[in-house]
């Protein structure tokens, strides 16, 4: 699975994927990101990417040409799934996107800064708006990590424990339950004693009881869908 992320701060986004699980997907030859500099594609001396809004206002607007010369770059290099803009305002990002998302082939992530990107990228370009909150950054960079990390961990091969994914929170609309390691006890906290029988059946019905709990007292909008 490849990923190519179009940014005017490529350094941003050095260290989330050099280390554990992502750099390990990709070592794996499983996923590629490839990170491109906006400024690479701008036409003038300054390399400046960004200009002044129509109809006035303040903050600046990311330009079209830069952004539209680099996708089509790319585009005629490949064929896309999906070419995503991180956007405060795109359809809030969740574990059943995340899953969609990791059967895709090749992914192209926008990241905007500034006060915004000049419209005409997202209508002509843009097939998926997304976000990771209701709250505003400094621009689509830590979005675009988040997403990437999301979805890479889903892919077949990337986790030691392809099983893991399964079981955390969300994957079945539930917050996943309440988890221990060594030692059972520890001044005097305990663990759970059915998680020490090694019955498989009392354990998976104790971890889905423990899971509806949490999920009914931290997020009980997720049992109304």
């Amino acid at each position: 699975m490849r990923f190519d992320i179009i940014t005017v701060l490529p350094a941003l986004l050095e260290s989330p994927f050099a280390h554990s699980i992502l750099q390990r997907a990709q070592n794996k030859g499983i996923a590629e990101i490839v990170v491109h500099s906006l400024r690479d594609y701008a036409s003038n001396k300054q390399k400046s990417v960004d200009d002044y809004p129509y109809g006035g206002g303040s903050g600046m607007v990311m330009s079209i040409e830069p952004f539209a010369k680099c996708i089509e770059l790319l585009k005629s290099q490949r064929e896309y799934d999906d070419v995503i803009f991180m956007s405060p305002d795109g359809v809030t990002f969740n574990q059943t996107a995340a899953n969609e998302l990791s059967g895709l082939k090749n992914i192209m992530v926008l990241c905007g800064h500034y006060k915004g990107i000049d419209q005409r990228i997202r209508d002509l370009y843009v097939t998926r708006e997304i976000s990771i909150g209701d709250y505003v950054l400094s621009g689509g960079e830590l979005p675009a990590a988040v997403i990437v990390d999301a979805i890479i961990r889903l892919i077949p091969g990337v986790l030691n424990d392809e099983t893991s994914a399964l079981s955390d929170s969300f994957q079945g609309e539930l917050l996943d339950a309440p988890v221990y390691t060594r030692p059972a006890d520890w001044k005097g906290n305990k663990v759970p004693d059915v998680l020490l029988s090694g019955h498989e059946a009392k354990i998976n019905e104790w971890r889905h009881e423990q899971a509806l709990l949490r999920t009914q007292a931290r997020r009980p909008d997720l049992l109304e869908d």
